[in-house]
């Protein structure tokens, strides 16, 4: 397995990984409304800015995600899949930063909605 090296491979991994969450009882019913065409391009740029340095994210991701009702369930689920997508695809340095970041990603988001309740 190759690690994760490019903007294609970033693209890879984010389609791979929104498959699953598209399909998960659990996680689905918070994208049913989003618009992917335009999300989509959005994660790539976030996670191209996460594993590659590249400039174009501007977004807070915890900020999008505070108003959602999102419970220890489905960062559990999320981190699951993500986890998931990266061991079957790459194997190295950026898919362990990958898989890193995610849970760091996770943890914040979790801990300031935590905060809010």
């Amino acid at each position: 397995m190759e690690d994760l090296k490019t903007r294609s491979d970033i693209e890879k991994m984010v389609n791979i990984f929104y498959s699953k969450v598209l399909k998960d009882k659990l996680l689905s019913p918070f994208f049913e409304k989003l618009n992917f065409e335009n999300h989509l391009p959005k994660m790539n740029d976030f996670w191209a800015f996460v594993l590659l340095d590249e400039v174009g994210y501007l977004t807070n991701v915890t900020e999008k995600h505070l108003p959602m009702p999102l419970k220890k369930e489905h960062f559990l689920q999320w981190l699951h899949l993500f986890d998931e997508t990266i061991n079957e695809n790459w194997k190295g340095e950026k898919a362990q930063l990958a898989k890193e970041r995610a849970h760091l990603i996770s943890w914040t988001i979790e801990s300031k909605i935590g905060k809010q309740l």
